[in-house]
């Protein structure tokens, strides 16, 4: 086995054990959040309400409850059961974030940022993309921290995901990095 294949499945190994490590127990995202109405500003809106489509362009901000959602062009879909459907594209001068607030602890946040946020309300699942970063912070102090290219976040499953970008060389890895606060003393301080 070459040392670029050994590091490649060294990689793998690693990133299968940080899904497994950030399986979080608790806090959720904040229940609340669906069934507040969502606020969009941008410098441009254009509103299908017949396909119940919105595409936004320039200095995007969607609220939602507790939900922040910041980029340069945004594209939401709401389906049916009112659920929306989230895909936001910062610029190199300015990234896409996402933050909100979760149950539990009255400071507990998840805040992220890359060049695209894609944000599924129904399955609750987040997707960071491009140079992409999250953070769990309770009181503004960080507990967890992930980077990475792709960052996915399911909230239901309490469970993070970092993978590389899918023309990655194994020479060009690591390209996760995770900082986990142990369980036990986050769990005490809530």
């Amino acid at each position: 086995m070459s040392y670029a294949s050994f590091n490649l499945l060294r990689q793998l190994a690693i990133s299968t054990l940080v899904l497994a490590i950030c399986m979080m127990t608790g806090a959720h995202a904040e229940k609340a959040d669906q069934d507040k109405p969502i606020v969009l500003e941008a410098e441009k809106v254009s509103v299908n309400d017949v396909q119940q489509v919105y595409e936004l362009d320039g200095e995007v901000l969607l609220t939602k409850g507790s939900i922040l959602i910041t980029g340069e062009k945004a594209n939401i879909k709401v389906d049916p059961e009112g659920y929306e459907y989230v895909d936001v594209q910062g610029t190199p001068e300015s990234i896409a974030s996402f933050r909100q607030r979760r149950e539990g602890p009255a400071n507990e946040f998840m805040q992220g940022r890359g060049q695209t946020v894609t944000y599924n309300a129904k399955t609750e699942l987040l997707t960071l993309t491009g140079d992409a970063s999250l953070k769990r912070l309770l009181n503004m102090q960080m507990l967890d921290q992930l980077r990475g290219w792709k960052i996915d976040y399911d909230d239901v499953k309490q469970r993070y995901q970092v993978s590389p970008p899918a023309n990655a060389k194994a020479e060009d890895l690591p390209l996760a990095r995770a900082i986990l606060s142990p369980r036990r003393k986050a769990t005490l301080e809530k």
